[in-house]
């Protein structure tokens, strides 16, 4: 994987927007005529083949033929709205054709940068990155996905610099629940010293 980002500089501008590679189109299409051989074909070609009445084979290919064709339209629609921005503070997304999505992961949040590229993806030259969070009923799902990204190395270097720099929200958390035996502990370690310093 090494060898497959970009070397030098990261292009990405902090506080600036950016969008995924133009080849996470390419491998929307990849995925979308995939879909279409192994999930589509493997049945519809022998229905086309029997001997069944026109109108059967007609409301069969109708559907599939506009679910292609839309789903072909939506690729690019879909890819203008993602964008991301790198705050000083956090990740912040947006996404959505019809149904708007937008979200905020602040650095304090974030426990692990996980790089993610398949076979495909890796012949394009992108990867994305998963970005798992704390405090999240434990579940191991990547809180937001920053898809599509050629720089992905050192894009994941950019924000866990972010993420040393900053104490994690859910051990701060932590120690504010568990207060009353942190006290508890150094009460003991004093109790302990005086006993030593009596012995003597």
């Amino acid at each position: 994987m090494t060898g497959d980002s970009m070397k030098g500089k990261l292009e990405i501008r902090l506080g600036e927007e950016f969008k995924p590679a133009p080849q996470l189109k390419k491998l929307y299409y990849i995925y979308l005529i995939l879909g279409t051989l192994l999930g589509i074909f493997t049945w519809y070609i022998p229905i086309l083949l029997l001997p069944t009445p026109l109108g059967v084979k007609l409301a069969i290919s109708i559907p599939i033929l506009a679910l292609l064709i839309f789903t072909a339209y939506w690729i690019p629609k879909y890819y203008d709205t993602i964008v991301y921005k790198l705050t000083e503070d956090e990740v912040v997304w947006r996404r959505g054709v019809w149904f708007k999505n937008t979200g905020v992961v602040p650095y304090n949040r974030i426990t692990n940068v996980d790089i993610s590229q398949g076979p495909i993806s890796r012949v394009l030259g992108i990867a994305s990155l998963k970005i798992q969070t704390a405090g999240y009923s434990g579940t191991r799902l990547a809180e937001i996905k920053i898809e599509g990204i050629k720089q992905f190395e050192e894009l994941r270097e950019f924000i866990m610099g972010f993420v040393r720099g900053k104490k994690p929200m859910a051990v701060e958390a932590y120690e504010e629940e568990n207060i009353d035996l942190r006290i508890l502990n150094e009460l003991i370690k004093i109790r302990r010293l005086l006993e030593k310093s009596l012995e003597k």
